[in-house]
């Protein structure tokens, strides 16, 4: 087995969940890479031993049986960047209170291996949103997709943005509002459905897009086919908005037209029979539960 470890700063004693699995993995003399950020803080406050580690540019390939990621939802989208278009599936080990992505309890740590080996998993493939433009953008670069979503919203006012958008080359609507987010079926649990956006399973091939209060109250977020082309352009009284995918944000000059669109490849969840979607939705949403039963 060969198995890719990744994390950021962790609070709480939650390294010793990382032992724990590390010293489940090797009871099964699996082959163990550690990102290197992470290794070295896992070097420096708990002693580990020497692993090889693996960067954005180098160790990680295809033959991996998955990577395992600890923290909460952002981690695991900073975890796809090194994982970009390799397939290898990801499963989350949360260290903190709230995840629809990083699900797995850290007390359960060691299951995440024995339920692997068991077989008790199925891999759901997650699609991706990209962006494109006349331009390099250099903040993003070649890592110009995410996993949640792209999100345009205002910068440097209070003031609401207009943002021009056309799906397929048809007009649609300018938002008058904050922003606009456009979210996968992933992302639909996150920033979209604060902003009163609705779930969408994960694998429904739909989109969703979320105006950020809309100064129009009968400006609702719209379900459309991952199919589509989106092209969205922004005015308003500043000369720059923000542009962010998943947690990576950039600085765009108003007027300049960026195009999104779904991406030509998917991210491999792993989803435990212990740990599914839906069981996510009851415990997360707390949906079912009533204090009168």
């Amino acid at each position: 087995m060969k198995v890719a470890v990744y994390g950021q700063a962790q609070q709480g004693g939650a390294l010793d969940y990382v032992l724990e699995l590390l010293e489940e993995l090797a009871s099964r003399k699996a082959h163990v890479l550690i990102e290197s950020s992470f290794y070295k803080l896992l070097k420096a406050s708990k002693g580990i031993s020497d692993y090889p580690v693996f960067t954005d540019t180098y160790g990680l390939d295809s033959s991996m049986d998955m990577l395992v990621s600890f923290g909460g939802d952002g981690t695991i989208l900073r975890a796809i960047t090194f994982i970009g278009n390799l397939g290898i599936p990801v499963v989350g080990v949360n260290t903190g209170r709230l995840g629809f992505l990083s699900t797995f309890k850290k007390e359960d740590v060691r299951k995440v291996i024995q339920e692997f080996e068991a077989g008790a998993y199925t891999i759901v493939e997650r699609s991706l949103v990209e962006v494109h433009a006349d331009y390099e953008i250099p903040e993003f670069g070649l890592l110009n997709f995410a996993l949640n979503e792209v999100t345009v919203s205002r910068k440097d006012t209070t003031s609401m943005i207009t943002v021009e958008t056309h799906l397929n080359g048809e007009y649609l609507t300018s938002y008058w509002a904050d922003g606009l987010i456009v979210a996968t079926p992933t992302g639909s649990t996150g920033y979209s459905l604060s902003c009163g956006g609705p779930v969408i399973t994960p694998t429904a091939q739909s989109l969703v897009i979320t105006p950020i209060a809309p100064h129009n109250l009968n400006a609702r977020p719209l379900v459309i086919s991952d199919d589509t082309e989106i092209r969205l352009k922004v005015s308003g009284r500043e000369m720059n908005h923000l542009v962010s995918l998943d947690s990576r944000i950039a600085t765009l000059e108003n007027g300049q037209e960026i195009i999104i669109k779904k991406a030509g490849f998917t991210v491999k969840m792993i989803e435990y029979t212990s740990e599914s979607f839906l069981k996510t939705l009851r415990n997360k949403l707390l949906w079912g539960q009533d204090r009168r039963n």
